[in-house]
């Protein structure tokens, strides 16, 4: 697949306004983002690409700091070999491994995830991944049915098989992502998930002991009641993809509206993870 990569050169921006810009990004199709010395890069499938999506994005984000950007099309052999390059291992919690293909194994943890590296988000590099994964492994998934709804990779998807579910529904509405998430479950030799493309109009039906969601606080809340109405009674809901403070207060607030408590959460660099559950 061709990427095109959109290099932001930035003045003035403070971490949340980068943070909430390259959520607004992500948004628009955007999957993967690095640092550099004058910003950071976003990186796009070149077919995905829309000038005028993204300049409405930096009319709306954009207050209080300056901003440039160009576009520069990637041949599809750098895209991979920048990824290969800057993806590195990770540990959470002393127990789970997440690396490549091209990293060495490492059987001493519990858990070993392999993740294809040219889709970057859901690798667990991003603390909403790394405070899920947490989630995960600090919970009872033995025998459950799950869902892993806005699932990138299936990172989640593959730790929840690995931590006992008996059944993973991974959704997405990116057909990239569902293809990724064939491969790692093939990379990783999972069977129990069914990866589905669409939103939470295919859940029409469907109940889960477990949702996992990770993706963002608008999307969250406007599937707050298809997620209520999917969950089996005592059944648990994680959520991330927002930050601490006034982005939790108004989650807490519509779980609450739809019969679902809030039991506890995490942060981690300002973002926020949360556990809940229903009655």
């Amino acid at each position: 697949m061709k990427y095109s990569a959109v290099r932001f050169s930035t003045t003035d921006i403070q971490d949340w306004q980068k943070d909430l810009l390259i959520d607004s990004l992500g948004e628009i199709g955007f999957d993967t983002f690095e640092d550099t010395d004058k910003g950071f890069d976003a990186y796009i499938p070149s077919a995905n690409l829309d000038i005028a999506a993204l300049e409405t994005v930096l009319l709306g984000e954009v207050e209080g700091y300056h901003l440039d950007y160009k576009v520069e099309d990637l041949k599809e052999e750098n895209w991979n070999e920048l990824w290969e390059s800057n993806f590195n291992p990770i540990l959470v919690d002393g127990l789970c491994y997440v690396r490549a293909t091209f990293h060495e194994s490492h059987g001493q943890y519990p858990y070993e995830i392999i993740i294809d590296p040219k889709m970057s988000f859901g690798t667990g590099h991003h603390q909403t991944t790394s405070m899920m994964l947490s989630f995960i492994l600090a919970n009872d998934f033995e025998g459950k049915s799950v869902l892993d709804m806005g699932c990138g990779t299936g990172i989640l998807s593959i730790l929840a098989s690995m931590r006992g579910a008996k059944h993973v529904m991974a959704v997405d509405y990116d057909p990239v992502c569902v293809d990724s998430v064939v491969e790692n479950k093939q990379l990783n030799t999972i069977s129990n998930i069914t990866e589905r493309l669409g939103s939470k109009e295919i859940l029409a039906g469907s109940c889960f002991d477990t949702i996992l969601a990770n993706i963002n606080r608008n999307i969250l809340l406007d599937q707050m009641e298809t997620y209520a109405a999917c969950l089996q009674v005592g059944g648990e809901l994680y959520l991330s993809g927002f930050y601490a403070g006034e982005d939790l207060d108004t989650l807490r607030i519509k779980c609450a509206e739809v019969g679902l408590r809030y039991v506890e959460s995490k942060v981690l660099d300002g973002w926020c993870a949360a556990k809940f559950m229903k009655g």
